[in-house]
C-alpha cells in the first residue's frame, strides 16, 4: 500500500522504551508483523539500547530464519567512550542490521565541546549507510550545538517527553530546537512522548505532550521562514483539523519537510497510525493493535 511522502518511515518502533516497555520476546515479532502488514511503509528502524543487544540476538536466534534483517536504532546513552563496542556488539548480530545510532553527548561543562566530541565519534565510526544522531542537551542554547553537529554531517535528537512532567519541553523551547535545527541544516529526530499527532493534555498524568504534526508544520513553517514564536504557535495547535490541512498542504513539499524532521521513536506504533486514521490521513484500513 502506497505511504504519502510525508509520513514515509516516520515511525520508529521503540517498543521496548517506556511507557510500554513491551519485553523483548513480545516487541520483535510485533515490529516484523508491522513490517508485514499495511502501513510497514510507514516504519522506521526497531529502536534497541545497547545493553539490551545480547537479549536481542537471543530472541533472533530462537526465530531462525525470519526473512529481511531487522534494521535496527541502537541507543548509547553512555557517551562516545561507549560507542565503538556497542557498534562491534550490534555488528555481530546475525539477522539485524545497524541503521542508526542514537548517542548521548555525555558530560562535560562545555555542551558545545561534547556534542562536537559525540558528533566526531560518529562520524568516524558509523558502519557504511547509518545515520548518526547526536541528542541534544537541554537548558542551553541549541543554535552552538546544531552547528557543531551540522559540521561533521550528523543529525540530531530531541528529546520531546518522559516519565515525569518536566521531560516534556514547552512550546518556546522546542520552538527554539526546530527553528535552529532547519537554519543549521540538520536534520532532526525526536524522541519520547510523541506518539500522538496532536498536541494534548495526558488526562492520567496531566503531562502535556506535543503532537507529530504539530512538529511536522512547525518543520514546514520554519522552512518557510517562519520565527520561532510563529513555531511555537504551531507548536501549540490543539485542534486536529487544522492540523490534517497542514499536513495535505504539506505534502507537496513531503521532501524537504522529512529532511529536515527524520521521525521519531514511539513505544506503540498503532496509536500514531490510528490517529493518522482518525484525521483522514491513514490510507487503507486503520490498523488493528497486536493481541
Amino acid at each position: 500500500m502506497s505511504t504519502p511522502a510525508l509520513f514515509a518511515g516516520l515511525l520508529d518502533d521503540a517498543a521496548l522504551f517506556p511507557p510500554g516497555e513491551a519485553p523483548m520476546a513480545r516487541a520483535v515479532p510485533e515490529h516484523r508483523a508491522h513490517r508485514a502488514g499495511p502501513h510497514a511503509g510507514h516504519l522506521g528502524a526497531f529502536v534497541v539500547a545497547a545493553s539490551r543487544l545480547d537479549e536481542l540476538e537471543e530472541v533472533l536466534a530462537a526465530e531462525g530464519d525470519a526473512g529481511a534483517p531487522l534494521e535496527l536504532g541502537v541507543t548509547v546513552p553512555g557517551g562516545p567512550e561507549e560507542l565503538e563496542a556497542a557498534l562491534e556488539r550490534a555488528g555481530r548480530i546475525a539477522g539485524a542490521r545497524v541503521a542508526a545510532v542514537e548517542l548521548a553527548a555525555g558530560p562535560g561543562a562545555d555542551p558545545r565541546a561534547a556534542v562536537r566530541r559525540a558528533a566526531a565519534a560518529l562520524a568516524a565510526a558509523l558502519p557504511a549507510g547509518a545515520a548518526g544522531y547526536v541528542e541534544i542537551p537541554r537548558g542551553t542554547d541549541p543554535r552552538p550545538l546544531l552547528e557543531a553537529v551540522a559540521e561533521q554531517g550528523r543529525r540530531a535528537k530531541f528529546r520531546t517527553g518522559g516519565t515525569t512532567a518536566g521531560a516534556f519541553p514547552d512550546e518556546a523551547e522546542l520552538a527554539a530546537a526546530v527553528h535552529a535545527a532547519v537554519a543549521a541544516g540538520t536534520p532532526f529526530k525526536c524522541t519520547a512522548g510523541l506518539h500522538n499527532a496532536v498536541r494534548h493534555t495526558d488526562p492520567a498524568t496531566g503531562f502535556e505532550h506535543h503532537g507529530f504534526l504539530n512538529v511536522l508544520a512547525a518543520t514546514g513553517a520554519a522552512l518557510r521562514g517562519a520565527g520561532a514564536p510563529e513555531l511555537a504557535g504551531v507548536l501549540a495547535e490543539r485542534d486536529g483539523a487544522v492540523l490534517a490541512a497542514a499536513a495535505r498542504a504539506e505534502e507537496a513539499r513531503a521532501a524537504a519537510v522529512r529532511t529536515a524532521f527524520t521521525g521519531f521513536g514511539t513505544c506503540s506504533v498503532t496509536e500514531p497510525l490510528a490517529d493518522l486514521a482518525a484525521l483522514g490521513l491513514l490510507p487503507g484500513p486503520a490498523p488493528v493493535p497486536p493481541p
